[in-house]
Parts: C-alpha cells; sequence; structure tokens
C-alpha cells in the first residue's frame, strides 16, 4: 500500500527543513582583505560553502573579513600561564576566549624551559584542552621551548638556566607522551651536544625544529637544516645584547632561504630597522608574526610575581627589573598585524599571510589560513584604525564564538 504524507506533515516537514537550512547556512559580509572587493561569505557544516562579490552596502563602515590569526608561540594570556603551576583546565579556556576577542582563532600553548615534572602535568593539562569540544578547534597542538637551548647569558633570555639542559632524545619522548604526542614545534640551540641527531630524530617523528635561544655558529646552523630544522624563533630576540659583528646567529639564518623566521613585531621587542631589514630579506612569503605574549599580557601594569622572579609589566611589554631586560610580550598578535604595516609599508594582505597563512603553511594546517571555498570557516570582522586592528566578530568553524559589546 502507498503511504502519502498529508497536508500538515509536510508543511511541518518543509518548515523544519528550512530552519535547519537558516542554522546551517551563515552569511558573513566586508571587505576581503586581500584585494578591498566586498564580499558576502556563507557558510555551511562549519566551512566556508560559497565566496560571492556584491556592492558595498555601508561604504562609511569600513569592515575587513580575514582568515583567523593563527600565533604559533605564546606563553599565556590574561592571567593564565601555561608553563606555571596552577594551570587548570578552565584557566586554558579563560586564556582561549580572551584570544578570540583578539583575533586568534588558532595558537599553540608554549610551554618554556622549567622542571620536567612541571612540563608533563602542564602539558598533560593542554592535551586535555585540545580535546575539549568547546575549545579543542583552536588548539592543533604545543610548542616546547626548551629546555634543549643555550645557557649562556643574554642567549638564554628569561629562562631558568638551572633547568636547561643538552638534547635528551628519551627525556623528550616522555614529554611528548604526557603531552599525548601534541608537540608539533619545538625550540632547540643547534650547538649543544647532540643537538644534530636530536633535531634529525624530531623532524623524523613529525616535530618541526626552530632554531632559537641560541649562539650557533654558520656551520652549525647549516647541519641543523641539512638535519630538518626550518624555523628560527623569534629572530633578533634570545640573542645577547653584544655580538661578533660578522660571526653571530643572525647572518646565517637570515641568508639560508631554507628557514622561515618568526619575529615579534610588537614595536618594542625589535627595533623598526631590524624589522625593515628581516622582512626585505625574507619578504611576506618566508616571515611569521609570534606573540611570544606572556601570562600578563592582558593585565593592568605592574609588577606581578611569578615564580622565583618579579616581573613588571608596561603599558607595552614585560620586563626583568633586576636585570633591566625584556621578559616577553605583552600584546596579542593582532597588534604585530598593524606594526607590520607601519614598520614595512606591507599592506594587509601581506601582514595577513604573514600571521595567517605562513604559520597554517608551516605547521601543515591545510584547512585553515587563507578564505577560500571548502576550507574550515576560521574567520575575523575588523576595522583598521590608524594600523590597529579592532577586532569586531570572531568564527570558528562558522560560529560567532565573539562580538565586540
Amino acid at each position: 500500500m502507498k503511504k502519502f504524507f498529508t497536508p500538515i506533515f509536510l508543511l511541518f516537514f518543509l518548515t523544519s527543513l528550512a530552519q535547519m537550512d537558516n542554522k546551517a547556512l551563515n552569511n558573513i559580509e566586508g571587505i576581503f582583505y586581500s584585494d578591498n572587493g566586498y564580499i558576502s561569505i556563507s557558510t555551511t557544516a562549519g566551512k566556508i560553502a560559497a565566496i560571492q562579490r556584491m556592492e558595498e552596502k555601508n561604504p562609511g563602515q569600513k569592515l575587513f573579513i580575514a582568515p583567523g590569526l593563527i600565533d604559533i608561540q605564546i606563553n599565556g594570556y590574561m592571567g593564565v600561564d601555561f608553563s606555571g603551576p596552577d594551570l587548570t583546565l578552565e584557566g586554558v579556556k579563560k586564556a582561549t576566549k580572551a584570544l578570540w576577542q583578539a583575533g586568534v582563532t588558532t595558537y599553540f600553548p608554549t610551554i618554556i624551559t622549567s622542571d620536567i615534572s612541571r612540563m608533563k602535568k602542564n602539558f598533560a593539562i593542554l592535551a586535555q584542552a585540545m580535546e575539549d569540544p568547546e575549545i579543542g578547534k583552536s588548539i592543533p597542538g604545543f610548542h616546547l621551548e626548551g629546555p634543549y637551548i643555550s645557557p649562556i647569558k643574554g642567549f638564554r633570555g628569561a629562562h631558568l638556566e638551572k633547568y636547561i639542559k643538552a638534547p635528551d632524545w628519551e627525556e623528550f619522548q616522555e614529554i611528548q607522551k604526557a603531552a599525548k604526542g601534541g608537540i608539533k614545534i619545538i625550540t632547540v640551540a643547534p650547538e649543544l651536544n647532540g643537538a644534530i641527531p636530536f633535531i634529525r630524530k624530531c623532524v623524523e617523528s613529525g616535530v618541526l625544529v626552530s632554531l632559537g635561544h641560541h649562539n650557533g655558529n654558520a656551520e652549525q646552523i647549516k647541519m641543523a637544516v641539512d638535519a630538518g630544522a626550518k624555523m628560527a624563533t623569534h629572530l633578533g630576540n634570545g640573542c645577547a645584547n653584544e655580538i661578533n659583528r660578522h660571526h653571530n646567529p643572525l647572518w646565517p639564518q637570515l641568508a639560508d632561504d631554507r628557514i622561515t623566521p618568526s619575529i615579534i613585531a610588537d614595536g618594542f621587542h625589535l627595533t623598526k630597522e631590524e624589522v625593515r631589514s628581516f622582512y626585505k630579506v625574507k619578504g611576506p612569503g618566508k616571515t611569521i608574526l609570534v606573540s611570544d605574549a606572556l601570562d600578563l599580557a592582558g593585565l593592568p601594569p605592574g609588577e606581578y610575581v611569578r615564580g622565583e622572579r618579579t616581573l613588571e609589566l608596561t603599558p607595552n611589554v614585560v620586563k626583568l627589573p633586576k636585570e633591566n631586560v625584556l621578559a616577553g610580550a605583552a600584546s596579542p598578535i593582532s597588534k604585530c598585524v598593524g606594526v607590520m604595516m607601519e614598520f614595512t609599508r606591507c599592506s594587509l594582505n601581506e601582514a595577513i599571510q604573514m600571521a595567517s597563512t605562513n604559520p597554517a603553511e608551516i605547521m601543515a594546517l591545510e584547512n585553515i589560513g587563507t578564505i577560500s571555498q571548502g576550507k574550515r570557516a576560521d574567520l575575523i570582522v575588523f576595522s583598521m584604525e590608524h594600523n590597529e586592528m579592532k577586532i569586531k566578530h570572531t568564527y570558528i568553524a562558522g560560529e560567532l564564538v565573539y562580538s565586540q559589546p
């Protein structure tokens, strides 16, 4: 016997279907960051379904659309220290949601040199965060900065000397196990004993190796790159104040086309001339912007006690007042976008490339970093005011996770 839909049931079915479509389909409009054309982006099932060109609706309201920012080196945010003794899953959630407000849709929580048991404990917490349904999409992996770095003053930066050591593959495997395989990038000094075979093993295991906090010479840097190292961690920082003008870590890393440097372009960690020079050598295709922000970023200026040291938070940077040196950044990566444009006169398109496309590419995040059909709909809507990004809306997988009040 044939079955037919009754008129009432058919009406209910079509209404429900329309409601499902409205929920699944989302239109986001604004100025396309790459060419200044006005577009409407429709998303469905968390992905970009279509990009449509259209006439600008509000010419006086200049709101841009770009892929969400990707920060591959951030130590904490809004009082949450990823290396601290009191890290919790709720703390990671707090930091993640605060980063959404700064336009950061993807980031790699960074743990620096400290006690190995602390590292294991905190990486285990970060592994929980990576699997959390609320924030997990924003955390594809972690960055281990140290402990296999130079112990020399200046080159070690703000890392505590007593925890610094030579590369140890078995120890790193234990840390990686605690992180449930989540460590995707590691910063290493190439001149340390055992560094080259260690780098080779990391690369073979799928971990990206970045050279940083080191005093490697040209030969050691070349050997590290030959072994598979691809990056330089915050080039120009993690370096002694006085170096040989000819033989130092900077020139070999700038000269090797295989190295992609990350830089902290917050306007304080590097001078305008340094940023311009690095940019002219590497260009927008081989430069990555990072915040290197500490947990103090976003908090009121003042003195804060962190573990064994007192830190001074200024409106712009974090300092170690006793040594009178920089301890870290106090700004999210969105500030670096504006500073990069101001210092180098690069376009918004090129600045976003360095803050989203390039980090996605080097970390093999194929589903984000650009705006194109089929990519995950991680998007930000923002204005540019005096070369400063003002985030209005943040979307992750097509879902609005932040809207400016």
